[in-house]
């Protein structure tokens, strides 16, 4: 099979590349990608990236930018860096990229837990995460050709504990190894419109 992996230098997505292992061809794409390079939030650098790595089995995205802020000081400036980025960067990676993706193919995308278990500062990141949910769901009953669509809902991941754990008190961090899993359970698996939750 044949993989684009987006984000595939990140905490996630280098365990996703990992967790894959030889028996598929993996694309590893990102801001200073292996194999092509893309920012998510630019329309033409999907194009370019989809452009440069012609058909493939499965788009798998582990990319995409938000910051955390206070609600009394989430400006629209702050939030429009996930609405860029964490939202319509991976929705256009869907729009953009169907007629790269071959017949039963699949896109996976990426949310997180602060849309289900909201935490200080998290609201813009909430948001972001929400709106990739549901597209997903909806998305799922037009995709042509067979085509599935999955989003991925992980934790705090230990490997981010150090740099973020202070925003998320009293969770249990899991290791990005069992984060990924699931993204491969949405690529070789059957099911559609789901988001794939670890918590």
């Amino acid at each position: 099979m044949r993989i684009l992996v987006i984000g595939a230098s990140g905490t996630i997505g280098s365990e996703i590349v990992k967790t894959f292992g030889p028996d598929h061809e993996i694309i590893q794409a990102g801001r200073n990608g292996k194999d092509v390079q893309v920012d998510i939030s630019s329309v033409e650098s999907i194009k370019n990236m989809y452009d440069q790595v012609g058909k493939v089995d499965a788009v798998v995205n582990a990319a995409g930018g938000a910051k955390f802020a206070k609600l009394t000081e989430l400006t629209p400036e702050i939030n429009e860096v996930g609405i860029q980025s964490k939202q319509k960067g991976q929705v256009n990676l869907v729009l953009l990229g169907m007629d790269y993706v071959n017949d039963n193919g699949s896109f996976t995308l990426t949310t997180g837990i602060m849309m289900d278990d909201p935490i200080k500062e998290g609201a813009g990141i909430a948001m972001a995460n929400g709106a990739v949910k549901y597209f997903v769901k909806a998305a799922a009953i037009e995709m042509p050709r067979g085509i599935r669509i999955n989003s991925v809902s992980p934790t705090i991941m230990k490997e981010s504990w150090e740099a973020l754990g202070s925003y998320f008190q009293g969770f249990d961090p899991a290791p990005a190894s069992k984060a990924a899993l699931l993204y491969k359970k949405s690529v070789l698996g059957a099911l559609t419109g789901k988001n794939l939750e670890m918590y």
